[in-house]
């Protein structure tokens, strides 16, 4: 059985990917900064004896150490890490202050990159890993009228640090690639000021938002692929491939 840690995974997304990836019979870590959400999670999950879960702020390079130790010492190993955890919220540029920018960086982009330092240490070990990392497509196709420079930003580092982890690593049969979702149907959007998701659809040229599975989908055939890495995938409805008129 292999062993798969999901940060941000007490709803949305990573409550999706959590879900699928114990179905298959993966070993599941779930982490949230929100205790109260991560144990209803955790006992909503089911699966005790596949499923631990570390309560903590990706932001904090402890909690991802602390994310495969907890791997290491229930399940044996680190097989798969999806960098889920994060935020994004609208804010005027010319109204953004430092602290603003360094929660987003903190979270999204310090997040991500020490919580992969500390799974790449175990996966060289290992001879082997997938990292997934969950981006944006706003990152290649801003909209105006949604002002967020700053969680942006910081996505577009994600979405850079995938690809130069992937170079850095890939002869050691690590493999690092991104989801960069479009609009998906998840608390967060109700987090953004969004009301009705699907009144979003039209950005898609499927006409229809996306849905949490899909993103859980696809991260599940990215974990089990042994030959795509430093990809950063779309799953977006034809958000970024054309608009309709």
């Amino acid at each position: 059985m292999k062993t798969i840690i999901v940060t941000g995974a007490s709803t949305g997304i990573g409550k999706s990917i959590a879900q699928l990836f114990l179905e298959k019979g993966y070993n599941v870590v779930i982490n949230s900064a929100n205790l109260q959400n991560l144990e209803t999670t955790f006992k909503e999950l089911g699966h005790v004896n596949q499923l631990a879960m570390v309560h903590g702020d990706v932001s904090s390079i402890a909690t991802g150490k602390e994310l495969v130790e907890t791997a290491l010492d229930r399940f044996g190993s680190v097989d798969v890490l999806v960098n889920n955890a994060g935020i994004f919220q609208p804010q005027a540029f010319l109204d953004v202050e430092e602290q603003d920018l360094d929660r987003f960086l903190n979270i999204n982009l310090k997040g991500t990159y020490f919580t992969s330092q500390a799974a790449v240490k175990q996966m060289l070990q290992q001879g082997e890993g997938s990292i997934i990392n969950i981006g944006t497509v706003l990152v290649d196709h801003a909209i105006d009228g949604f002002p967020a420079t700053a969680p942006i930003s910081s996505k577009g580092g994600v979405h850079a640090f995938t690809r130069q982890l992937a170079a850095e690593f890939g002869k050691n049969n690590i493999r690092v690639n991104a989801i960069a979702p479009g609009i998906i149907r998840s608390p967060l959007q109700a987090k953004t000021g969004v009301d009705n998701a699907d009144s979003l659809a039209g950005l898609h040229l499927l006409k229809r938002i996306g849905e949490t599975h899909d993103v859980a989908q696809l991260a599940l055939y990215l974990a089990e692929s042994n030959f795509i890495t430093g990809e950063i995938i779309n799953l977006d409805g034809g958000h970024v491939a054309g608009h309709s008129i």
